[in-house]
């Protein structure tokens, strides 16, 4: 008896899923900051700005004067090889001054193509406007656009989108408290209270009984050390910890732009029948032209002439059995040769009758 439990134990905890604590929480304080600057990518040809963008001309007269350029008042400078964009990045609160910085500068005006342009030195401000970064340098476009002289155009991705690896460079450090907090406050990335009570039971098991508690579904404060060489080491040692995550319900997602569907593992329905079809109609215009007889009294004239036609297709009716799998759900719908939208509509009356076991999202 007490082998077979023992063996029912290990069971039990080969079957958990652990899961590194730094997985599932992140750490209040240690953040991304939002960079964005404006700025103006030269070296283009000719697919730069047009004329209509007075922005860019105005940019590139007032950069000329920091050099000593003077341009009459009246004048106003044609230029195609220059475009004007905005460039952002993200800086992290522990990042330091001299580090690099991977920036995207993205069009503003009507440029077609940053295809080889360069830009020019652009500050990078933060929220609250101070400079924390400058960048430079030549972009690296993943899109290509050609137009030809009657108007015909192609293009392959985005050509008015580009990066930067490494191209800015951090002047300033984000302001941090001088005098470290006593406590950590953990944040779970999915909110759960089973997954927090474990976060809380695995700390203290390592630390001692008082070092983690749960405030809610989502924070758990932890005490640590003081000085910043300790909590080094402590935070290090929180990295080791593995954690059980709680259960969550499984996700059907659901893309109405790009008609993409992804049904998570989990997801299974109850006992139902499902039946479904396309109903086409389908209407075609022509024109009949009626002709009075010779020497006649009439007039030639233009009838329309309309067909309607419906076409109903027969829809299949299968059964799923009680906790059908993803897999059985997959082979059935594409057994009709459903498209994603027909699948949606599937999946959204069965949520509906209450027979699908799973959170429905639409983005």
């Amino acid at each position: 008896m007490r082998t077979l439990l023992s063996c029912l134990l290990l069971l039990l905890t080969l079957s958990a899923e652990a899961r590194s604590l730094m997985d599932l929480v992140d750490v209040k304080g240690l953040r991304q900051n939002q960079l964005i600057g404006y700025g103006l990518v030269v070296g283009l040809t000719g697919t730069g700005d047009r004329n209509q963008v007075r922005f860019t001309s105005q940019s590139m007269t007032n950069m000329l004067k920091q050099f000593g350029v003077q341009l009459p008042e009246n004048v106003d400078p044609k230029l195609r090889n220059v475009a004007a964009v905005s460039v952002h990045a993200t800086l992290s609160s522990v990042a330091s001054s001299g580090q690099t910085l991977d920036v995207t500068v993205s069009s503003i005006g009507d440029a077609s193509s940053l295809q080889g342009g360069t830009l020019l030195l652009t500050p990078l401000h933060g929220v609250d406007g101070e400079i924390y970064a400058v960048a430079q340098g030549n972009l690296v476009v993943g899109g290509l656009g050609a137009r030809g002289r009657d108007g015909s155009s192609v293009q392959v991705n985005i050509p008015t989108v580009g990066i930067i690896p490494e191209g800015a460079i951090i002047e300033q450090e984000v302001p941090v408290q001088e005098q470290l907090p006593q406590q950590v406050t953990l944040t779970l990335k999915a909110p759960h209270y089973r997954t927090a009570r474990n976060v809380e039971l695995a700390i203290n098991r390592v630390f001692g009984p008082g070092v983690a508690a749960a405030q809610d579904s989502g924070r758990i404060h932890v005490n640590a050390p003081v000085q910043p060489d300790q909590r080094v080491v402590f935070m290090s040692m929180l990295e080791d910890i593995d954690v059980e995550e709680g259960r969550n319900r499984p996700r059907v997602v659901f893309n109405s732009r790009t008609g993409t569907l992804v049904m998570g593992q989990g997801v299974k329905v109850h006992k139902s029948a499902v039946s479904h079809g396309n109903l086409t109609v389908t209407i075609s215009e022509d024109t009949n032209v009626s002709q009075p007889r010779a020497f006649g009294n009439g007039r030639t004239v233009a009838t329309p002439d309309s067909r309607i036609n419906v076409e109903q297709e027969r829809p299949h009716m299968f059964v799923w059995p009680e906790g059908t799998d993803l897999d059985t759900i997959v082979r059935a719908v594409n057994s009709l040769g459903a498209a994603p939208s027909d699948i949606m509509s599937i999946l959204q009356a069965l949520d509906e009758a209450g027979a699908l076991e799973g959170d429905l999202v639409v983005i």
